[in-house]
């Protein structure tokens, strides 16, 4: 039987569009190494195929955390055609990758992501659009921990400024409740009076439209997009912040705070604690620095 990557990828309807691209991208790149290696046939996949597989990706000198994904990749490929029958044993568990590095990016610290959305507060202050929409954008990176795909992904609809709430649709098509600070409620709130329907209107677009945060054309925002935003407000020394940095931030001054770890995976929407406890190292480290620099018996 002939390999299905086309109907692997309409099997991931409960993945995030990149996660669906990224894994069919992965998963052709495997079917196409499979015809041209002698085993065209899906039902011929067998632990050695899937072995010898994973020593090419090596010799091809790629991230490890590549080639843990593009792994994950084939081990839901061979999951899906076990699910069908076309695999009548079990491959899936034979695929086994060097797991990505836990690295964190840079991030700001409290003080820091503070002033940032202060100065982004001030920039709203004199009621511009656009200027309104990205203080929003950042006060959810932050204040609400959102990945960059779940901010973007918002719509009218998902906020909730009476209840000061944000429901997102997370990972694995898992919803979320997250509350909304005093300062985000403020902002959404007069984004939404003076920010969002001067953007749509401009764009020619239905104020009644889905998306919370518009572009300039009126349309969703990309990931793309945000990053654009964040390019606009660089933190003192000068750097520029990827928008998951906020996301960590948010979760390590949790964590800083005192918060509880459980409590912190629910905000985050980790389906594994595990995922979550990468942060606490973070904060050990930083309890260790201000040590050394602090007391006289360091």
């Amino acid at each position: 039987m002939a390999h299905d990557a086309d109907g692997f990828e309409a099997s991931l309807t409960a993945t995030s569009d990149h996660t669906r691209r990224a894994y069919a991208h992965d998963v052709r790149e495997f079917v196409a190494w499979c015809e041209r290696g002698g085993c065209p046939d899906a039902a011929d996949v067998d632990h050695r195929v899937v072995r010898r597989y994973l020593a090419s990706l090596q010799t091809r000198r790629l991230a490890r955390a590549t080639v843990s994904r593009k792994a994950a990749s084939v081990r839901a490929y061979l999951r899906y055609l076990q699910r069908r029958g076309v695999l009548t044993r079990e491959v899936a568990g034979s695929v086994r990758a060097p797991r990505g590095p836990q690295r964190l990016p840079r991030m700001p610290r409290a003080a820091e992501a503070v002033a940032l959305l202060d100065g982004a507060e001030t920039d709203a202050s004199g009621g511009e659009p656009r200027a309104l929409r990205d203080r929003v954008i950042l006060e959810l990176l932050y204040g609400a921990g959102l990945r960059v795909s779940e901010c973007c992904g918002l719509d009218l609809d998902d906020v909730d400024t009476a209840r000061a709430t944000v429901t997102v649709l997370g990972k694995g098509a898992k919803v979320r409740r997250l509350p909304l600070g005093e300062p985000a409620r403020r902002a959404v709130d007069d984004y939404l009076v003076r920010g969002r329907p001067a953007l749509l209107a401009a764009a020619g677009e239905p104020i009644s439209g889905a998306p919370l945060l518009p572009n300039a054309r009126g349309r969703r925002m990309s990931p793309r997009d945000v990053r654009r935003v964040l390019d606009r407000f660089p933190l003192p020394d000068g750097r520029r912040l990827h928008p998951h940095a906020l996301r960590h931030a948010y979760a390590t001054h949790l964590l800083e705070g005192g918060a509880d770890l459980r409590a912190v995976q629910e905000l985050l929407g980790h389906a594994d604690v595990g995922t979550t406890q990468i942060y606490t190292h973070v904060t050990r480290e930083r309890l260790r620095s201000v040590y050394e620099q602090t007391h006289p018996r360091a």
